[in-house]
């Protein structure tokens, strides 16, 4: 979904418009709404609040008479929190599951942020849900997802070599029970960090397990200490270290897994490198 516009709780995105006149009232749109934004009332289709629908249009596919549209223009904003609050917890652990798999599936990461605060903060056990935001090696899966344990190698007349020794690397990618992750030493780094620091492969990647991510850009805190929080708990971690930039929102870095580690209850000591916008090692 493209934000483009935000005024007084108004916002210009996408939405979708129900042409009542063609709506045969069958009611698939309703059952396929992942937010129960779409109601059935007087055998029609009605969209029950502009701040429930989140414009990715799941709805339309279901529609056999080409009823529903998704259109751009100056609606409520739409409200995640109170989504899953007033339609998606009061449904049970099934439709809850079902919805963060949808908010995954179309890398709405802000959003599956702010669903699972919510469900932390009405005291669910994060444990059944966790598993829904974790990508699952899968046949049909993106090629690019699937977990590979890779040799270090040379380019030829090139100096030096590749130290990545796993796939995939990004936080949101990586699977919590991958074996490569057992009897690691695993490093945490900013996105930024390997192309600031020109020796990165051999003073910080050289024999380790590495996860990256970005605390500003992501917005997705608390996904990334639940997940990482996983990975400490389900694997013996020899050793753990961060490594990101001087700027004060990279120090979210090493926030989010001193986090983890309180939570996942291990015992660990985490070490940290700092990486100046000029490329040393502060």
């Amino acid at each position: 979904m493209i934000l483009l516009q935000y005024q007084k709780g108004y916002m210009q995105r996408n939405i979708i418009v129900i042409d009542e006149a063609k709506c045969n009232g069958c009611g698939q749109c309703a059952q396929g709404c992942p937010e129960g934004a779409i109601q059935m009332v007087n055998g029609k289709a009605k969209l029950v609040s502009e701040n429930y629908c989140d414009g990715l249009g799941a709805c339309v596919g279901h529609c056999p008479v080409d009823a529903i549209k998704v259109v751009k223009k100056d609606v409520e904003n739409y409200d995640e929190r109170l989504v899953m609050e007033k339609s998606i917890i009061p449904q049970g652990s099934q439709m809850i599951n079902a919805h963060l798999e949808h908010l995954k599936e179309h890398a709405q990461h802000e959003y599956l942020a702010i669903a699972l605060e919510t469900l932390k903060a009405k005291g669910f056990d994060m444990s059944e849900f966790i598993q829904s935001v974790i990508p699952a090696k899968t046949p049909c899966g993106c090629p690019g997802s699937q977990m590979r344990e890779l040799k270090p190698s040379v380019t030829p007349g090139v100096t030096g070599r590749s130290e990545l020794s796993q796939w995939p690397i990004q936080l949101h990618l990586v699977n919590p029970t991958a074996p490569y992750f057992n009897n690691s030493d695993l490093l945490i780094s900013a996105d930024c960090a390997p192309y600031a620091y020109a020796n990165y492969h051999q003073k910080f990647l050289k024999g380790k397990k590495v996860i990256t991510l970005c605390p500003k850009l992501d917005n997705s805190q608390d996904v990334y200490v639940e997940k990482l929080t996983e990975i400490l708990k389900h694997n013996n971690i020899k050793s753990i270290a961060t490594v990101r930039m001087e700027v004060p929102c990279c120090a979210g870095t090493t926030q989010i897994v001193e986090e983890a580690i309180s939570r996942s209850g291990k015992r660990l000591v985490l070490k940290e490198f700092v990486i100046s916008i000029d490329g040393e090692l502060m």
